[in-house]
């Protein structure tokens, strides 16, 4: 099997995550072979540590033996970058959230469109395992049809944390607070397992954070397009920080997931249901009362950078032998259209339906 060479643009924190996997991937005939960013002493440092070369991003995208690039830059640049290197001819894969608008995710459908390459969007807890046992549960018909849904995302971000860089706790670059930022994943979970959403309403602050634009703390009730409805809460201002949590509840069950791993799974004569792909985590749900009795990997929090790499292993596996990635453009921008909604709400007081959401 040929080598499927990497390039990586923006060499930040999370930066260093997808490397890792990618040099784990090393296997499987993926490898990690340049690195760019604006921050010269950035890529360098990646180079360094990751023994790969520091090249500019044009010199990135003007070499044809590289397949793929991952995007870690700000996430308002997302776009420009994205679209650049799909009409150079590049398949991208991008991290969450997939810009800053649905305009801008937009612009890097229609390069996508134009190009034919492949894009993908890092939400990397859709590979969970819990999340796919929720999945399976849903699909199989064991829990029943979802009628309700609470996501709660009580996180905290020291004044540190947004004063480390210009761009953070900006609308131009960051999109938004903790919800474009920290919610978008447990937000992105929630549109996977309930569906389109129909109409939000929200409210916002900025409760404990000084020098910063967006919110540190935001409140919405969701409607879905199957009449279920949600509940979110998100926050980058609930000291000391405490685990995200996702809970799902059908006619027949219910399922939590807390710090990405399963809590809890019962449904009404605790039927069984199979283990699931693509991880291919034997993971078995017993018959056993009201309670199910999970055995596997589901209800362990995974490592971190494992879900990462199942991320990069089916976005790779789409680039080489066609198929649609799990988190495509389309799923991304839906996260960005739903939680722009959410934005206006807050904004005006009324209750907003996400753009493209019918």
């Amino acid at each position: 099997m040929s080598s499927f060479r990497f390039g990586l643009i923006g060499c930040g924190v999370i930066a260093e995550t997808h490397a890792q996997v990618l040099g784990q991937l090393s296997s499987e005939s993926v490898e990690l072979v340049s690195c760019a960013d604006s921050v010269t002493e950035k890529a360098a440092g990646l180079s360094e540590r990751f023994a790969v070369q520091a090249v500019t991003v044009r010199e990135m995208l003007e070499d044809p033996t590289i397949d793929a690039v991952t995007i870690c830059t700000p996430s308002g640049l997302h776009a420009e970058i994205a679209a650049r290197a799909l009409i150079a001819g590049k398949h991208v894969i991008v991290e969450k959230p997939m810009d800053v608008s649905s305009a801008a995710c937009d612009a890097m459908l229609a390069a996508q469109a134009a190009s034919g390459k492949h894009l993908a969007v890092i939400s990397q807890h859709r590979f969970d395992p819990a999340t796919l046992a929720v999945r399976e549960s849903l699909t199989s018909g064991v829990l029943g049809e979802v009628i309700a849904a609470d996501v709660r995302v009580p996180w905290y971000r020291t004044q540190e944390y947004y004063d480390s860089g210009d761009w953070r706790g900006t609308w131009r670059l960051d999109g938004g607070g903790c919800l474009i930022n920290q919610g978008v994943h447990t937000l992105d979970l929630m549109l996977w397992l309930c569906g389109p959403v129909k109409s939000v309403y929200a409210q916002a602050r900025t409760a404990a954070h000084e020098r910063i634009e967006v919110e540190d703390l935001i409140s919405a009730t969701l409607t879905f397009e199957n009449g279920a409805i949600g509940s979110l809460l998100a926050s980058t201002a609930s000291y000391p920080g405490f685990p995200a949590r996702l809970a799902v509840y059908g006619k027949n069950g219910t399922a939590v997931i807390e710090g990405d791993a399963l809590a809890s799974l019962e449904s009404i004569g605790g039927e069984a249901f199979a283990g699931v792909a693509p991880i291919e985590h034997a993971l078995q749900v017993a018959s056993g009362g009201t309670r199910a009795a999970l055995q596997g990997t589901a209800t362990q929090a995974v490592a971190w950078g494992d879900a990462h790499k199942e991320q990069f292993r089916d976005f790779v596996r789409c680039c080489r032998e066609g198929g649609t990635p799990v988190v495509d453009g389309q799923e991304g921008r839906r996260a960005v259209a739903t939680i722009e909604a959410i934005y206006k709400s807050a904004r005006t007081g009324a209750v907003v339906i996400p753009e493209g959401s019918r």
